[in-house]
């Protein structure tokens, strides 16, 4: 993983010299040693290609978010410049079916960087979401983020 990670360090930086490189190998052990102590987060194996294969899925996912991003910022400016500002900003609570914590945080994140809503809480499968009006807070559960975060969990699983 040192070496993609050097790689990395190379292609971002743009030129190489020789302190470029020196630093680069140095900071892309260090970042591998501190990746495995104490993130033991491990690429050998078989966990790897697991997720290798849901590089697809985590590309959709991006777009998805990306557009959801935009939709609802078009949303929030016309609330914004609308003559009568009509917000009736509400709290939602709702259950997610989905079963791995990095895919509820994940769901989280995204409801977060969705303009007009922000995740107050997450405990076990349960979020509490404040949104800005009922037409933004309608289509929380169950929502697309939901659905593709069910699909790389079954993925994942298999």
């Amino acid at each position: 993983m040192s070496l993609i990670y050097f790689l990395l360090w190379l292609i971002f930086n743009g030129r190489v010299t020789l302190e470029i490189v020196i630093v680069g190998a140095v900071v892309s052990v260090l970042l591998d040693l501190f990746v495995k102590k104490f993130l033991k987060i491990s690429f050998e194996g078989v966990k790897f290609f697991k997720a290798l294969k849901l590089l697809p899925d985590v590309l959709i996912y991006a777009v998805v978010l990306l557009i959801e991003i935009v939709k609802a910022n078009v949303l929030i400016t016309r609330l914004a410049l609308a003559p009568v500002i009509e917000v009736e900003p509400c709290l939602v609570k709702f259950n997610t079916p989905l079963k791995t914590q990095a895919a509820r945080v994940a769901l989280a994140n995204s409801i977060t960087l969705t303009p007009g809503t922000i995740t107050v809480s997450l405990s076990d499968n349960e979020l509490l979401v404040h949104a800005l009006n009922r037409e933004i807070a309608g289509g929380l559960e169950n929502s697309i983020f939901e659905r593709l975060l069910k699909r790389m969990e079954r993925k994942v699983n298999v």
